[in-house]
């Protein structure tokens, strides 16, 4: 029987790997050619994107890429003005940025490398020199992740992504054809290529008189949607875990106020609004409430303040208790951050 389930283990494991494996082919695939097109504007190499995309967006499956069509984790920052969403990266609900489609981010990606100071360095690389753009951009603070460069590296060398370096958005699917020729049996992939080959003639649409019957709307609607009520949406939360030592908390999907919250999770009112520092009983949508008592230091050393930001906002954000913020920035209770204002987390801010 224990070889038995073993055998079974096996083949499952076999089974998510080979999806993985897939589905960042299919993501080269995808846009490679966007990733060439970029290098042609802004001169980065081709191979760096396009891992960066593979590794931002597990392949295409995470939730930025899929929803926001973000496939490099941008951050909203003060100057941009498009739409935006939520979600958890380093803190949790940060505002992300939102894109009609990826070409929009791959182009926002390469703008935001560009113009931004602490990457000026490197376009004094070699643009084929994929090595040391990787280091380049650990160097310069793009990720937090020790092995970022490393890992890059290993996507590009194991993917052959340095051949997208040696062509031209002309060129780029041929690129793709070389790496994968199986892709000659794919029609559609095949009908980006030679266009002319594979698109066929369009006949006249043959218009179609159908008799006119009245139906209700609102009938159809009642049968094939149902609205979540208020007080649904809010049964509906769910305990999360913050990056800062596993503290439990929720996001408010709606308006609401403590009580409620203490009574769905059996918490004292008084509590919540102890570990909370709240001013008042109101919640509001999108609002962090932690459910225990916050750290004294944060999980990461330092963040910028952001356009609107305050304190509590930040406390909340990283799941430190806000009198142990003040204290860290030497600065008065009530005193509010600038936009820019760098935000010490863990240790004391240097004095002057």
């Amino acid at each position: 029987m224990k070889r038995l389930f073993l055998l079974i283990s096996l083949l499952v494991l076999s089974k998510f790997s080979a999806q993985t494996w897939a589905t960042e082919d299919q993501y080269i695939q995808k846009f490679a050619k966007y990733a060439v097109e970029e290098m042609e504007k802004y001169k980065i190499p081709a191979s760096i994107t396009l891992a960066q995309g593979l590794l931002e967006t597990g392949g295409g499956q995470s939730i930025l890429a899929q929803e926001g069509k973000n496939h490099f984790g941008i951050k909203c920052k003060e100057d941009w003005t498009g739409k935006t969403m939520k979600h958890t990266d380093d803190a949790p609900n940060e505002c992300f940025r939102v894109y009609d489609d990826p070409r929009q981010s791959y182009e926002d990606h390469s703008i935001f490398l560009s113009t931004r100071k602490y990457y000026t360095g490197l376009f004094n690389l070699d643009i084929k020199d994929y090595k040391a753009w990787a280091n380049g951009l650990k160097k310069a603070g793009y990720a937090t992740n020790p092995r970022y460069a490393s890992i890059l590296i290993g996507k590009i060398e194991r993917y052959k992504l340095y051949e997208f370096d040696n062509t031209n958005s002309k060129e780029a699917l041929y690129a793709v054809l070389k790496l994968y020729p199986d892709l000659k049996d794919d029609r559609s992939f095949m009908a980006q290529l030679e266009p002319e080959k594979y698109t066929k003639k369009v006949k006249e649409p043959v218009t179609v008189e159908v008799p006119y019957k009245a139906t209700s709307y609102a009938q159809q609607q009642k049968r094939v949607e149902r609205i979540k009520t208020k007080a649904e949406i809010l049964n509906s939360i769910l305990i999360k875990s913050h990056p800062n030592d596993g503290l439990k908390y929720i996001i408010i999907p709606e308006d609401t106020n403590v009580q409620f919250i203490a009574k769905k999770f059996k918490i004292s009112e008084s509590r919540l609004i102890k570990w909370n520092e709240l001013e008042n009983d109101v919640l509001q949508k999108n609002d962090i409430v932690f459910l225990e008592s916050k750290n004294s230091d944060g999980n990461t050393a330092t963040y910028k303040a952001e356009s609107g930001e305050d304190m509590h906002d930040i406390a909340q954000k990283f799941g430190i208790k806000l009198n142990k913020l003040y204290a860290k920035n030497r600065m008065d209770e009530g005193q509010q951050p600038s936009a820019g204002q760098l935000i010490y987390l863990i240790d004391k801010k240097p004095r002057n």
